[in-house]
């Protein structure tokens, strides 16, 4: 057996640690049902505001929610999130979780239901980040 070393985590060796961990994962609790879900707002082609996320075990998990500065209050956000929501629905999901920075959009999420459940203080420096789940 070799030294351990890092590689960059693409392609085979990502698929290969992906895997074990699903079959451990499994085991343990079922299958998972793992979707990914991604929604995007478009101008003239070019993505102004996305999401992505994926659910499994009941739960979406939002990755990344983004909206082109110039897009930003105007709404983009919110039905962003909402289109994902409605499609973790009929997927059967019944609850969210996601991260945010403190500099970043945890009142936006507060005022869509989303409640803080967990925080690191000091990630990144002189921040926080938060995470937040929202029952649906």
């Amino acid at each position: 057996m070799g030294a351990p070393q890092v590689e960059k985590l693409l392609g085979p060796a990502k698929r290969e640690l992906f895997k074990a961990m699903r079959a451990f994962n499994a085991a343990a609790v079922g299958k998972s049902d793992y979707r990914p879900l991604a929604v995007t707002i478009r101008d003239k082609g070019k993505i102004v505001g996305g999401l992505v996320a994926e659910t499994y075990w009941g739960w979406m998990y939002v990755n990344t929610l983004w909206v082109a500065e110039s897009r930003r209050r105007k709404g983009l956000g919110r039905s962003l999130l909402h289109t994902a929501e409605t499609e973790a629905r009929k997927r059967g999901v019944r609850n969210v979780f996601l991260d945010s920075f403190t500099f970043a959009a945890p009142e936006f999420y507060g005022k869509l239901g989303y409640r803080e459940c967990g925080r690191i203080k000091g990630f990144p420096a002189g921040h926080d980040r938060v995470t937040m789940t929202k029952a649906l």
